[in-house]
């Protein structure tokens, strides 16, 4: 007596089990929780930016001053951040923008936890999305470092946040297919996944470093 094993079709297919290129595939736990955290993190710094926002300009109405919280010297100094013009890139408060997007973020990881699946288009557009995110928030900072010379630390929040799940949506992308890749590449991406992450994150860390070395080290 034989039996034979029907084939898997790609909608049962995971990233473990070598590129997929077309059909729907889902995520495990941790990168699902991933998008999650990270999403959470870019609206509540969202959140609270938008909040200062607004009581600096209602306290601009009133004739008074406002000082946000996280105004805590000449460099890390949320309220000059928030009065720039680059605060207001599309002509609203950019955080605003940030509660839309890294909802999004959020449904998403969800819906993964709770089993869903995308097709091949639907991650290619999310990626497009994160890499815009990391364009602008790479602008942003280059912004805040050297034009406005201050930091907000809710933004370096959303940064951190942004190229996190940018980041490891690329990897996902590459090891299923989706984004052309060759074999070695996939490998690499699949065990030395927090390499590039770590370095961008410590790129940041050092142009703040070198930025305001003098105050530092003062």
């Amino acid at each position: 007596m034989t039996t034979t094993t029907a084939p898997r079709d790609d909608l049962a297919r995971t990233e473990e089990d070598g590129p997929v290129r077309s059909g729907a595939v889902g995520a495990g736990r941790a990168y699902a929780l991933l998008l999650v955290i990270t999403g959470l993190a870019g609206v509540l710094a969202s959140w609270v930016i938008t909040l200062d926002k607004f009581r600096l300009l209602e306290a601009k109405v009133a004739g008074e001053v406002f000082v946000p919280a996280c105004s805590l010297n000449p460099v890390v100094s949320c309220g000059s951040v928030m009065e720039s013009d680059q605060a207001e890139a599309f002509g609203f408060p950019n955080p605003m923008l940030g509660m839309v997007t890294y909802a999004i973020v959020v449904c998403v990881g969800m819906s993964l936890l709770a089993g869903a699946r995308f097709p091949r288009w639907y991650w290619l557009t999310m990626n497009a999305g994160m890499l815009f995110g990391v364009g602008f928030c790479t602008w942003l900072m280059y912004q805040s470092l050297y034009n406005i010379g201050a930091l907000c630390l809710w933004c370096n929040l959303a940064w951190v946040a942004t190229l996190l799940m940018f980041w490891y949506t690329t990897f996902r992308n590459v090891r299923n297919g989706f984004l052309p890749a060759p074999a070695w590449l996939r490998e690499g991406v699949r065990e030395f996944h927090w390499v590039v992450p770590a370095v961008h994150v410590g790129i940041i860390g050092m142009l703040i470093l070198t930025r305001w070395w003098d105050f530092w080290t003062s």
